[in-house]
């Protein structure tokens, strides 16, 4: 694991998002802050960071980002459908243009057969555009997992905003 790496691609991508004049923010799950985090280690983050959110338990996905409940009870946390209500629910709350959320298993327990430990749901959205999902399998310990799931929402959102 390498914070100063996770630092960088954050510069890069306050870097992206000042060229464009867009704001950021992310909802948060497994990763338990740490994109927050990261960010917030780049000087100058507040021009394009405004508002994260950490939104652990089923009732704060619901109460907080608006995440349906019979949603979570029909595909369960670590699913597309939740991070893809979960960024939707933190644009809207927050007012920026992009987001990226991220809802995983990162262990030790926690894992079932169909989604073993490792397993990671991340949404990405820029305005009103289409959001952007995809499903990841990290293998590691729960540090691994939880880093991996960084890197990746960070170049995730790099890469999205390069192509639009």
């Amino acid at each position: 694991m390498n914070q100063e790496k996770l630092v960088s691609i954050s510069f890069e991508l306050g870097e992206l998002l000042k060229s464009k004049g867009y704001s950021f923010t992310c909802a948060e799950s497994c990763t338990g802050g740490w994109v927050g985090h990261s960010l917030t280690s780049v000087p100058g983050s507040s021009e394009w960071f405004g508002s994260s959110f950490i939104t652990y338990s089923y009732e704060a996905k619901t109460q907080i980002l608006g995440v349906s409940s019979s949603d979570l009870d029909n595909f369960g946390a670590v699913s597309e459908e939740i991070v893809g209500q979960m960024v939707s629910g933190a644009l809207s709350k927050s007012g920026a243009n992009v987001g990226v959320a991220i809802s995983g298993i990162a262990g030790p327990t926690g894992g079932t057969e169909t989604k073993p430990v490792g397993t990671v749901c991340f949404a990405w959205k820029v305005n009103d555009q289409e959001i952007v999902t995809s499903t990841e399998h990290f293998s590691g310990e729960r540090n691994d997992v939880r880093y991996f799931s960084v890197e990746r929402a960070l170049l995730g959102t790099i890469k999205l905003l390069k192509n639009t």
